[in-house]
């Protein structure tokens, strides 16, 4: 009767909760409390995460009812991780570009090849590069760009897009562009977009659909849908915002097909630490 009794009060819980346009999918595992990057992944079953800095350097798989089936241990350091990417062969890219105060060198992108993902310690290769606009380290706070959480994979590139640290305009994202390949790059300055200007505009992750026509951006309160870009000029396509009616905080993005999405957030005060579903037209 115990055990029932929990289970009613949790079922409750959920639905005294408004998720706005945002569909429960379920809680992740508590391991999982400052989830930063999930990533649908080619050739995989499994739904893939990431915790940010300070946590262990480990991928999770997970199904799709948000159970942990498997761990792999990446034998690089987690300085700050903070979204996944994958490309059409199915290794998978994690970011190591969390810098709060835009002060870090270090900058990387580590690749765990497809094959890894089998392991249960997975070896890998490094892209680092730098952004060609910065050159204090760190720079003023009215000048600090230079902060990321996003980006995606798109033919033979990675795109990551900033988050700015500057107070009154934290809603201005620069994308960036860099080979996919092992290496050290300056990485090449595609386009900005200016959101709105509070810290709830920041843009906590990226991703792209599997056809390549929509790009979306998270935010707090919102995800920005672009469609109609030409190329690789993803910030200059048509708009569409949708607004969430839903606060936590909110730090990934997934396409699951070309219109769906899987978002995740952190487990904060009380609220967050789950996986859900978004359709978009």
């Amino acid at each position: 009767m115990k055990k029932i009794a929990i289970l009613f009060s949790v079922l409750f819980f959920f639905s005294c909760q408004n998720f706005g346009q945002l569909k429960l999918i379920t809680d992740l595992p508590k391991v999982l409390e400052e989830v930063s990057g999930t990533e649908i992944v080619p050739k995989s079953d499994l739904i893939w995460m990431v915790n940010d800095g300070g946590n262990k350097s480990i991928l999770y798989g997970l199904n799709h009812e948000g159970e942990i089936i498997k761990e792999i241990y990446v034998k690089a350091k987690n300085h700050d991780w903070e979204d996944l990417t994958s490309d059409e062969k199915g290794n998978i890219y994690i970011g190591d570009f969390g810098n709060n105060y835009s002060k870090r060198k270090n900058l990387s992108i580590i690749i765990v090849e497809q094959n890894e993902l089998d392991e249960k310690n997975a070896e890998v290769a490094e892209i680092e590069f730098e952004y060609p606009n910065q050159n204090k380290f760190p720079p003023k706070k009215k000048d600090r760009y230079f902060d990321a959480e996003s980006f995606f994979y798109f033919n033979s590139s990675l795109y990551i897009f900033s988050k700015s640290r500057v107070k009154g305009n934290y809603g201005k994202t620069t994308l960036y562009k860099i080979p996919a390949i092992k290496g050290n790059y300056t990485a090449e300055i595609i386009g900005e977009f200016e959101n709105c200007k509070d810290v709830k505009c920041w843009i906590t992750s990226a991703d792209i659909s599997p056809n390549g026509k929509k790009v979306a951006l998270l935010s707090q309160k919102s995800v920005l849908i672009f469609t109609d870009f030409k190329g690789d000029k993803f910030l200059s396509g048509k708009v569409t915002e949708i607004e969430l009616a839903h606060r936590s905080q909110k730090e990934s993005i997934t396409f699951k097909d070309n219109n769906t999405l899987l978002i995740t957030d952190e487990k904060s005060g009380g609220t967050g630490g789950n996986l859900y579903e978004l359709k978009i037209k």
